[in-house]
């Protein structure tokens, strides 16, 4: 099936699924109240993170079935589900930190195992190449991608924008190798992203929710290692192209842990929300961050392909400025009065 016709009915499907699964949880009244802390002022549907997930899934069921995926990548591919499922109850009813921390560990190690372990990572003048902490690594590196897309899923079409810049971006670095597996997910992954955005993009008329924000974060992890493992991306060119996620919510959390505040709980700190406050738009906040992603993060990150041996370099160039942006807007640092009409209505 050609690439242009993948895009397309990804993105007419997800539109209308979406579409579908908001009048059903609308019935169903599966809405998310605001809070003090919200960045909304009226209920609005949550958990449409289902169709992304679903719209995905069947992608990696059909390149299993047509042999583009060996068992151990559908394996590992595969425990995204449990990751969803997870994130779908916790949308309905909140979960306790110990029945969302546990099933991403499970899935984690189980996806680390199946895909066959983390490649080598070449830091300049040297490589870590040891397969024990190269994996545990691994681990800790996906359970932080499942939560850090969850801290940054708290605006109107962020979240989505972010997966369909980093899906542009890898579907350039794979352009001669249109046909495999990884182009195909790509695909799929940016068409839902779009389709989603139809109405998701200010103001929201649905939310993603754990159910979509979790398993985009587990996905991103596994295919990021697919990726390298076939040389045609390297850790750095990852962390890179999600380094105001990666950025903002590692900052975030490290100044929460310092402050003693527990860094699972929902709280409007991040850098991204406090410059939506300033800015007193959903929007602005979410097309600035695009157009970071397109004007510094992508440049460096094809360079980070075109010579993996300065990846850490370029990594570094890529954070220390949005580092110094994230402290300037006082990420992690509680509002003295946080109430819902500090927040710009959506």
């Amino acid at each position: 099936m050609p690439s242009s016709l993948i895009l397309i009915v990804s993105v007419l499907a997800s539109i209308a699924f979406t579409g579908a699964y908001r009048l059903i949880a609308l019935r169903a009244n599966f809405v998310d109240l605001p809070v003090s802390r919200s960045a909304h002022s009226s209920p609005v549907p949550v958990g449409g993170g289902v169709v992304i997930f679903l719209l995905i899934l069947l992608a990696i069921l059909f390149l299993f079935a047509g042999g583009k995926l060996n068992v151990g990548q559908f394996m590992a591919l595969s425990a995204s589900s449990i990751i969803a499922i997870v994130g779908f109850v916790d949308d309905i009813k909140e979960l306790k930190i110990k029945w969302r921390i546990y099933p991403q560990l499970f899935a984690s190690i189980w996806a680390v195992w199946w895909i066959g372990g983390i490649p080598e990572v070449n830091f300049y003048t040297w490589t870590v190449s040891q397969q024990w902490l190269l994996n545990f690594l691994g681990v800790i590196g996906i359970v932080w991608l499942v939560n850090l897309y969850n801290f940054m899923d708290g605006i109107d079409g962020l979240a989505a924008s972010e997966l369909a810049f980093v899906n542009v971006m890898s579907l350039l670095f794979v352009i001669n190798n249109s046909d495999s597996a990884f182009s195909i997910l790509s695909l799929v992954s940016l068409g839902a992203a779009l389709g989603f955005l139809v109405w998701n993009w200010s103001p929201a008329k649905i939310f993603m929710g754990d159910v979509g924000s979790g398993f985009i974060g587990f996905m991103l992890g596994v295919i990021a290692i697919m990726s390298i493992q076939q040389q045609a991306m390297t850790v750095w060119t990852w962390l890179i192209l999600l380094a105001v996620f990666v950025v903002d919510a590692t900052l975030t959390l490290l100044r929460r842990f310092a402050a003693r505040q527990k860094w699972y709980q929902g709280h409007a700190s991040h850098a991204y929300q406090k410059a939506a406050k300033r800015l007193n738009s959903h929007r602005k906040v979410t097309i600035a961050i695009m157009l970071i992603n397109i004007f510094w993060l992508a440049p460096l990150a094809c360079l980070s392909v075109l010579y993996p041996k300065l990846g850490i370099i370029l990594t570094i160039a890529a954070v220390v400025p949005l580092i110094l942006l994230a402290t300037w807007l006082e990420a992690g640092k509680e509002d003295k009065a946080n109430t819902g009409a500090e927040y710009p209505a959506k």
